[in-house]
């Protein structure tokens, strides 16, 4: 899962990822069906026919929790009635024994059980990672003939012991709404969609978003590629961010050469109305084939688009690792009592610094770009704990005092990859980089077969050098800082301070010098606080209204046009604003006073060299 902070406290925005292996078997399939015709108190009725069950008691699970997303979510608890019936339609005794397990009697005679649930997306409040609520993508929703999010693990769950079972999923649906997603239908009713997949795991990894059709496709070195886009008010269709993702999505492709063979990739994008019963967890989940998306739709095509190749970008670079590069822990993941992996640094770290270096690889960004990038998660990665070991940060996950850190996977994460790059290509003279080390570890392991936790170390070293493995026991596996200085030296580049210009809006990610009344949907200036030289300048006091500047009329509904405008703001730039003070409007007219702030950055002092520096960033 990977948070990063929009602009404002009534939002929050979360990444997240997941993981999946498939296996065949000629086991019993477990039939289930959706019924989303039938929505009564926004709930819907899902039917699950069980196999032949020999034990006299069986118990039937919806995850706690799935890979990836680093939280107990806790899925059951939006499940109710459920019943256990026989062959002839009596009911079973069943017994909830948690909040995600029911312990059906006289399992023998066991012939069907049957649920309402409720979505997630409803009670939703945007708190910040790690509290009550479900992040989003990894939710669901239900809004009757208009849009079904259906992450199947919020509505399947599974029978101890049949985790390996095939599943056939029968969805039963409006005529008007059309399923997005990479599994195929082998239906072909345009009232009912049937799915197969070889086991529960390839189920969960399989979204499904149900909508008036909306999508594009395109096919890229061989992959055929999916944009689905739900959007309340029409506001964006999925032509409209299409040139984008191809751009991004063609030079991903580039990078990762050969290492990649999926075929078919499914982006589902929902935009959330910011109503109270809407999403408030912003981000995106990644599966195998696909990549949920949820963000606000007042966002302007600028910042959605931006939102869009940052967090795809980070999901579709998981076909590596651990989609393909994996550990037992994940492979053989247990819904209910995980046992998390040593490997975050990895999964989530490399994903990350791939999500960025590409983009300087393929011409996306300029050379300062991914060094002010760089220099930001040296920065943010020391504000947390930088002596916690992250093997130990990562197997212990899910509990105090490490869920507080998982956030640095993004941050020192993908440090540690950037170092191990850099370390690679010193030692092979520029000929080899960490993604030729990802190659060769896909090619000793790959989906089907996963590595034991302790043995990635000796097995990295071994593929490359010795001290690749020393930095990995040092700075990994153990608690010493990392020295940046001394690795980025290596490809002649050094930090250095400089002033820029800061937000307007915002203290800090978490503290907005402006605020919105829900009711009036009016921006007000934020009270008992000291503001910024920008409000100062202009005269602006906490609990003064924001009706517009330079002519343009601002709310709720375009706080994010605002947003992104304040950024191309200049200093000493005229502007005008027209504000609400005790009850009258007023229009001020002055100039624009950017707030300044020190920030440290990096640059290139040695051109010496420059051949393994450009082989670092373009080879």
């Amino acid at each position: 899962m990977k948070k990063l902070l929009l602009a404002f406290a009534f939002t929050s925005l979360v990444w997240s990822c997941k993981s999946v292996q498939t296996s065949k078997n000629t086991l019993a399939t477990i039939e289930a069906t959706i019924n989303l015709n039938e929505v009564k108190n926004d709930q819907v009725l899902v039917t699950i026919k069980a196999p032949k069950i020999k034990s006299t008691e069986i118990s039937y699970r919806i995850p706690k929790t799935v890979p990836g997303t680093y939280s107990e979510s806790n899925y059951g608890i939006y499940i109710e009635d459920l019943k256990a019936y026989d062959k002839k339609g009596n009911l079973l005794l069943v017994k909830k024994t948690d909040e995600n397990t029911w312990t059906i009697s006289n399992a023998k005679s066991l012939s069907k059980i049957t649920y309402l649930v409720n979505d997630t997306f409803d009670i939703e409040k945007g708190t910040s990672f790690g509290n009550e609520d479900v992040f989003s993508p990894a939710g669901s929703n239900i809004i009757a003939g208009e849009n079904f999010m259906i992450n199947t693990h919020c509505f399947i769950g599974y029978f101890d012991n049949y985790l390996s079972n095939p599943y056939q999923l029968s969805i039963n649906h409006p005529k008007t709404l059309w399923g997005a997603t990479s599994l195929t239908d082998i239906d072909s009713s345009d009232t009912n969609d049937v799915y197969t997949t070889s086991r529960y795991a390839d189920l969960v990894e399989n979204p499904i978003m149900y909508s008036k059709p909306d999508y594009t496709t395109f096919t890229v070195d061989g992959m055929d590629i999916q944009i689905c886009v739900y959007s309340p008010t029409r506001k964006y269709t999925a032509e409209s961010i299409t040139p984008e993702m191809k751009t991004m999505m063609i030079a991903q492709k580039k990078f990762l050469g050969k290492i990649n063979s999926t075929k078919k990739y499914s982006v589902l994008l929902y935009l959330s109305s910011l109503k109270e019963d809407d999403a408030h967890g912003f981000g995106a989940l990644e599966h195998p084939t696909a990549t949920t998306v949820v963000l606000p739709e007042i966002m302007d095509k600028e910042e959605l688009v931006k939102s869009m190749m940052d967090v795809v970008s980070h999901e579709f670079f998981h076909i590596v690792t651990p989609l393909t590069i994996h550990s037992k822990e994940i492979q053989d993941f247990d819904y209910n009592a995980p046992k998390m992996s040593e490997h975050l640094w990895m999964y989530e770290g490399v994903t990350e610094y791939f999500a960025n270096l590409f983009q300087i690889n393929q011409g996306l960004i300029s050379e300062s770009d991914f060094y002010n990038r760089i220099a930001e998660k040296i920065e943010e990665s020391k504000a947390l704990n930088d002596t916690m070991p992250f093997t130990t940060m990562s197997a212990n996950v899910l509990k105090e005092p490490y869920k507080e850190q998982y956030l640095n996977v993004y941050q020192k994460g993908a440090l540690i990859g950037m170092c191990i790059d850099i370390i690679i290509r010193e030692k092979s003279n520029g000929q080899r980089g960490i993604l030729d080390l990802m190659q060769k570890l896909s090619n000793e392991y790959g989906v089907l077969k996963a590595f034991n936790d302790e043995e990635l170390f000796g097995k990295i070293t071994e593929l490359t050098y010795p001290e690749v493995g020393d930095f990995l026991k040092t700075y990994v596996a153990g608690p010493t800082p990392i020295p940046y200085d001394v690795f980025l030296g290596k490809v002649g580049v050094e930090k250095y301070k400089t002033e820029q210009a800061a937000a307007v809006f915002l203290k800090d990610n978490n503290t907005p010098y402006i605020n919105v009344n829900p009711a009036s949907k009016e921006i007000f200036v934020a009270p008992n606080m000291e503001l910024n030289i920008f409000f100062d300048h202009l005269g602006l006091k906490g609990n003064e209204i924001l009706l517009s500047i330079n002519d343009k009329n601002y709310n709720l509904d375009n706080i994010y046009d605002l947003i992104s405008q304040s950024t191309k703001w200049k200093e000493n730039e005229a502007i005008t604003i027209k504000i609400k003070r005790n009850g009258k409007e007023e229009t001020i007219k002055g100039i624009v006073k950017l707030p300044m702030i020190e920030k440290e950055t990096l640059k290139v002092f040695d051109e010496s060299k420059k051949q393994l520096k450009e082989a670092w960033l373009k080879g």
